[in-house]
C-alpha cells in the first residue's frame, strides 16, 4: 500500500503544480493518469462503478466526485482533486484542495481549516483508539475555527486495502470513545469535506458530481493511514507532510 500511496502523492503533486487559470479539468486528469501509469500503477477510479475518469476534480461549490471535462479554471477558484492508484492489488487514496492563483482569504481559510481537520483525524488513529475518536477529532477541529463551517455527513471516509472502499465507514463527526476499536493491520482513508455554509449537499444530473445545496464553496482533503507494528503511517504522504 505504501507504493500505491506514494504514487498517489506524486500524482497529486504534479496536478497541484499544473493548476492555473486557463487549464481545463480534463488536462489535470490526463496529467494524473500519465503519472499513475508511468509509475506502473493503475488508476483506482477509472471505471469504478462506471466512473469515467482517473481523478475527481471538484471546483468551488462542487464537494466531491466532479468529472473532469472542458471546464476552464479561473483565477480565484478552489479546486479539490481526489486521486487513487492500485499497485499489486493494493490501493492508495488521497485528496487535496488547490487555489487557482490568488483566492479570497475566506476561501483560503476554508481549505486550511479542512486540511488541519484532516490532520487532527490522522493524529487520532492510534492502536486501541476508537473510530469515534477520529470523527470527534475532525469535528472538534472544525468547530474550533472562527466560522460556522458545515461538515458534510453524507460522504465519509472508509477502510481501504485490497479494495478502494472497505469497512469501516469513517465519519467526520463522532463521539470520543465510541465505535469499533482501531487495531494494528487496519488502514483507513480519512477525508473531511467542509463547506462555507450548509452541510447539505445535492447530486447533479450526471449522477456523480456532489455540490453544496447553498452554492457556497467546499474543500476536501484526504490521506490514507495504516496502523503498523511500528506505529501509524500516512501511506499517501511524503517529505514534510508526515505525522
Amino acid at each position: 500500500m505504501r507504493e500505491a500511496g506514494l504514487i498517489v502523492a506524486e500524482s497529486l503533486d504534479r496536478v497541484r503544480q499544473a493548476v492555473a487559470p486557463g487549464v481545463t479539468t480534463l488536462e489535470l486528469d490526463a496529467i494524473a493518469e500519465s503519472c499513475i501509469r508511468d509509475a506502473g500503477a493503475t488508476p483506482s477510479f477509472l471505471g469504478y462503478y462506471g466512473y469515467p475518469a482517473s481523478i475527481c476534480v471538484s471546483v468551488n461549490d462542487e464537494v466531491v466526485h466532479g468529472i473532469p471535462g472542458g471546464r476552464v479554471l479561473a483565477q480565484g477558484d478552489l479546486v479539490s482533486v481526489d486521486c487513487g492508484a492500485i499497485v499489486d492489488g493494493w490501493h492508495g487514496d488521497a485528496a487535496i484542495s488547490v487555489p487557482v492563483g490568488a483566492v479570497s482569504p475566506e476561501v483560503q481559510l476554508l481549505s486550511d481549516v479542512t486540511r488541519e481537520a484532516l490532520w487532527a483525524g490522522l493524529r487520532a488513529v492510534v492502536d486501541g483508539a476508537r473510530l469515534g475518536d477520529v470523527g470527534a477529532a475532525v469535528q472538534e477541529s472544525v468547530h474550533g475555527a472562527d466560522h460556522p463551517y458545515g461538515i458534510v455527513v453524507d460522504y465519509v471516509g472508509h477502510g481501504i486495502g485490497s479494495s478502494m472502499h472497505m469497512p469501516p465507514n469513517v465519519p467526520n463527526i463522532g463521539t470520543a470513545g465510541s465505535g469499533p476499536k482501531l487495531v494494528i493491520g487496519m488502514a483507513v482513508a480519512i477525508e473531511p469535506m467542509i463547506t462555507m455554509g450548509t452541510a447539505e449537499v445535492e447530486v447533479l444530473d450526471d449522477d456523480w458530481t456532489v455540490v453544496t445545496a447553498d452554492g457556497l464553496a467546499a474543500a476536501h482533503w484526504e490521506h490514507t493511514i495504516a496502523l503498523t507494528e511500528d506505529g501509524p503511517v500516512v501511506m499517501t504522504a511524503f517529505g514534510a507532510d508526515e505525522l
